[in-house]
Parts: structure tokens; C-alpha cells; sequence
């Protein structure tokens, strides 16, 4: 198994990056955020989740190990795999971690993959990993969200709009948006 690849970035397509080690690219599968943090030339260190079917051989790369621990939670959750686990690693972990605490899993039902009766499975589920696991939960959203408004993007999630289309509005916004119902009002205007 890979546990980690450090190497010169190349970003092809969104979610997706080549990690140049030694002069062998591997192409690896990141979540939006982690992607959009990535440039091409940099050099970065990514934990790596293989995984291995039949017919593929799929690498899955986090800038931290535990975003890599709670992707591979989830993909243990029946009806949830790679894509949708990578998916769900783009959802700011604040929200995941409301989503655990109140075991309610309205908020997640806007990850492309996921409907509403998974949704409410996967929060149950998510509530047993942080009780077991509340290491994955601290600091809830801080590398993923950065400067973003987390309860801004919790009112974009229940309104419906996709995580990576939320988080490209927000980074749109001007500075001087002070409150959570400015940036959610201006953001609308922007999806």
C-alpha cells in the first residue's frame, strides 16, 4: 500500500492532480478543496487511500491524515464508495460534524450521490465514527472552509446547491461582507 506521496504537483482536471515522485506521475483523485489548493509546479505531501477492484487501481489523496481516516470511515458505510467518500471529504467538516452531533442528515443530501435516505443513514453513521473517533471532527472546517462562513455554507447546503458550487460563490465575495445573511444574500445572487 501507498501511504503517502510527496512530489511536484501537475492539476489536470478538477479533483484530479498528478504527484511527479522521482519521475513516475501517479494520478491521484483529491477532493475540490484540496484541489483548488494545489498549483501546478508546488510540491506537497498527500496521504494517500488506495484503492484496488478488479479492473482498477484508484488512488485517493488528502492534504491531512485525518481527512484521509474519514474518507476511508465512510467508504465503509454501505451504499457509499470512492467517488461519493471523496465527495463527502469536499463537505467543510463542520457541517459533517453537525451532521454526526445531530444525527440529522439533512445537510448532506446536497453531495451529488447522496439522497435522502442515505443521507440519513450516513449521519447516523457519522455520529458512531465520532464518538469513536472525535479526533476527525476538531477544528471542524478550518483547512477546508479557510475564510468561508461555515454557517453560510450550511444555508447554501439546504438550499441544495453542490459544496464546490458554494465554495467557488463564497470565494467570490467581497471582504466586506461582515454577517452570515450578507454573504448567504450575496451569494445567491452569484448561483
Amino acid at each position: 500500500m501507498i501511504s503517502h506521496l510527496h512530489g511536484t504537483i501537475a492539476r489536470g482536471m478538477p479533483g484530479d492532480v498528478s504527484v511527479d515522485v522521482g519521475g513516475v506521475g501517479y494520478r491521484v483523485a483529491v477532493p475540490l478543496p484540496v484541489w483548488e489548493q494545489l498549483t501546478d509546479g508546488s510540491t506537497a505531501r498527500l496521504w494517500i487511500t488506495t484503492y484496488v477492484r478488479e479492473d482498477r487501481f484508484d488512488l485517493f489523496g488528502f492534504l491531512d491524515v485525518k481527512m484521509r481516516a474519514l474518507f476511508e470511515h465512510c467508504i465503509t458505510i454501505a451504499g457509499i464508495g470512492p467517488k461519493t467518500g471523496l465527495e463527502l471529504c469536499s463537505v467543510p467538516r463542520a457541517i459533517l460534524a453537525r451532521a454526526a452531533l445531530d444525527g440529522d442528515g439533512k445537510e448532506l443530501t446536497s453531495v451529488r450521490g447522496i439522497g435522502r435516505k442515505t443521507a440519513e443513514k450516513l449521519a447516523l453513521e457519522l455520529k458512531s465514527i465520532a464518538e469513536k473517533h472525535p479526533e476527525l471532527f476538531v477544528d471542524a472546517g478550518a483547512a477546508v472552509l479557510g475564510q468561508r462562513d461555515p454557517d453560510a455554507v450550511a444555508v447554501l447546503a439546504q438550499l441544495g446547491y453542490t459544496t464546490a458550487d458554494i465554495l467557488r460563490a463564497l470565494d467570490q465575495l467581497p471582504r466586506e461582507l461582515r454577517t452570515t445573511e450578507e454573504r448567504v444574500t450575496a451569494a445567491l445572487k452569484q448561483l
